[in-house]
């Protein structure tokens, strides 16, 4: 039997964006207002990039799970997706997340200009209430711009920096600062395209 939707537990307006782009039929399963949802996201001491982001996912998938249950929807697949920046093999970049202020984001971006660095974004699948998800981690490398001060004053004003995984957002103007990729584009926005989709078959949507 086929599924005609699945529940998106994901804020991300990118990866709604992207999903509506290969035609799927989602409908929004967000946290309740009582939630950790960010708690989640708080990297173990010591732990590797690959390490956190898929437990972050699986950990979002057991919380969206929780959240159907609790709501009493109907059924439908429940994807949840993760990403984050890291610099390997660098004890203080292993995992670049999200900015707290600009002195944080300058700080972020500070240790990628002028270097290549890693996107991870793992993606996972519920296809059944009872079985575990479905899951896959896409990595790409970017090649980022080197940046003077200046140039990363002027893109922190923008507001751009702010919420996103290692301070920038390559579909905004952040793309003006990176040369090249190796990977996926859509996976470095936040939802790897082509193994979603992959996932999605195996999941029959």
């Amino acid at each position: 039997m086929s599924n005609p939707f699945i529940y998106l537990a994901s804020q991300s307006p990118r990866r709604q964006e992207l999903l509506k782009q290969i035609g799927v039929r989602f409908e929004m399963l967000l946290p309740d207002a009582d939630e950790d949802s960010e708690g989640i996201e708080t990297p173990l001491p010591h732990e590797k990039a690959r390490a956190y982001v898929e437990r972050v996912t699986l950990a979002k998938s057991a919380a969206a799970l929780a959240r159907w249950e609790k709501r009493k929807l109907p059924w439908a697949p429940i994807l949840c997706a993760d990403t984050t920046v890291s610099l390997p093999n660098s004890e203080e970049g292993e995992i670049l997340g999200k900015p707290t202020d600009a002195a944080d984001a300058a700080r972020i971006l500070t240790m990628l200009s002028g270097k290549i660095h890693e996107v991870l974004t793992a993606v996972a699948i519920t296809v059944r209430p009872n079985e575990k998800p479905l899951h896959i981690t896409q990595v790409s490398e970017v090649q980022f711009a080197q940046l003077s001060p200046k140039e990363i004053e002027v893109y922190i004003a923008s507001g751009e920096p702010f919420g996103k995984a290692g301070a920038y957002g390559i579909q905004g103007l952040g793309g003006a600062l990176i040369p090249s990729i190796r990977g996926s584009y859509s996976g470095i926005m936040g939802l790897p395209v082509y193994e979603t989709a992959q996932l999605l078959e195996r999941a029959r949507v």
